[in-house]
């Protein structure tokens, strides 16, 4: 990888003095020497082929997790390099190959494992529970709210998300609805309040499954909402109506 890089990099940056310091330590030189001599440390060896393979993703997202640093000057002062040698930034010799070894390592990358399903979830969802009362409607909908005029505010819109939702799905009393991905519940208890539906709702966060449990109990919904802590592939059950609210993007 530090060959690559290496090359990379002195195809790349023509203009500026940027110096890469390697996870072990090792250093890559490139640039005319002239303006501010920035150094890029990487932190991690995962952190270098993510920066080869996705530059315009990675660059910003290691940055923000500290698993890459700037020294020498800022970010600000990264980017205004980078843009000096735009049009170096990606040699056609190595273009042909990002995008070969790209295309031989997404499905590798794309798989969604039950394991890592948890990891993601657990990283976005299970965090203080006063953050996503700051920005989320009362009945915590998390998106596609479905305005039906431009004056229209986030609550009410929300509420026509699920109404429309119901319609669509024709639910009948009794019948056996599946919430994947239930979130904080607002769907699953909907359509249990609504149309009297019999509602499993799968999450595979514990801080959303816990709120959930809560207000089915607060609602006197407990018995007609059956929330779990389950991934959705390890249903063995039958339903007559499934609903997926803004999840199929993740689903592996």
């Amino acid at each position: 990888m530090k060959r690559l890089l290496q090359s990379f990099l002195k195809q790349c940056i023509k203009t500026g003095s940027l110096t890469v310091v390697m996870p072990n330590g090792d250093r890559i030189s490139s640039g005319d020497g002239t303006g501010i001599p920035l150094v890029v440390a990487i932190k991690d060896n995962k952190a270098a082929r993510e920066l080869f393979f996705h530059p315009q993703m990675a660059l910003g997202e290691l940055f923000t997790d500290g698993r890459l640093t700037i020294s020498g000057g800022t970010v600000y002062d990264l980017l205004e390099l980078l843009g000096h040698n735009l049009h170096s930034l990606t040699p056609p010799q190595f273009g042909w190959l990002q995008h070969t070894l790209r295309n031989l390592l997404e499905p590798f990358h794309r798989a969604n494992s039950e394991g890592k399903s948890r990891d993601n979830v657990h990283h976005h969802y299970d965090i203080d529970d006063r953050i996503y009362e700051l920005f989320l409607d009362s009945d915590r909908q998390y998106s596609c709210a479905y305005f039906e005029s431009s004056d229209e505010d986030l609550e009410t819109a929300q509420l026509a998300k699920k109404r429309h939702i119901s319609a669509k799905l024709l639910v009948s009393e009794r019948a056996k609805v599946l919430d994947v991905g239930s979130g904080w519940g607002g769907m699953a208890l909907y359509l249990a309040g609504i149309a009297g539906a019999e509602v499993t709702g799968v999450t595979l966060s514990p801080e959303q499954l816990k709120v959930s449990k809560r207000r089915a109990g607060e609602k006197g919904l407990a018995k007609r909402v059956d929330f779990r802590l389950q991934d959705y592939r390890s249903l063995t059950e039958t339903f007559d109506r499934i609903v997926s609210v803004g999840m199929f993007e993740h689903v592996g």
